[in-house]
């Protein structure tokens, strides 16, 4: 989970630019899930049952850490069974560096991928029709 308190970016001429952790969390989720060969993201309790309820939670399995100046962003992840894992988890960091950059020109200093479980659901074998 982010600090709750928000990065704030250059100021302007016209005021200052804040963007809470918690976008920050979003765009890290999202950017992750995008990528081929994630099964889904891990999550704790309190996602799983807002889920269950028909609330999507973005910034599942995404934490955020803006101390001491830096973006360190965690990522938790299930792949697929079959991926290559240091493929699928240097293009989550690739997407989620990319996203963050196009959407709020923030440059991040550490993407950590966690992979936390292997899903096999997605290799189960067609039915043989008779």
């Amino acid at each position: 989970m982010a600090e709750n308190n928000p990065l704030e970016m250059v100021k302007e001429g016209l005021g200052k630019i804040e963007i809470a952790p918690e976008v920050i969390e979003v765009i890290a989720g999202i950017a992750a899930s995008e990528v081929k060969g994630v099964a889904t993201m891990r999550g704790n309790f309190a996602t799983g049952v807002a889920e269950r309820l028909g609330k999507k939670s973005h910034s599942k399995g995404v934490r955020v850490d803006l101390s001491n100046n830096q973006i360190i962003i965690d990522v938790y992840c299930v792949l697929n069974f079959g991926v290559s894992i240091p493929k699928v988890a240097k293009e989550i960091q690739e997407n989620i560096r990319q996203a963050l950059l196009n959407m709020t020109g923030l440059e991040t200093d550490e993407i950590n991928v966690h992979i936390v479980n292997i899903n096999f659901e997605s290799q189960k074998e067609p039915a043989v029709e008779e």
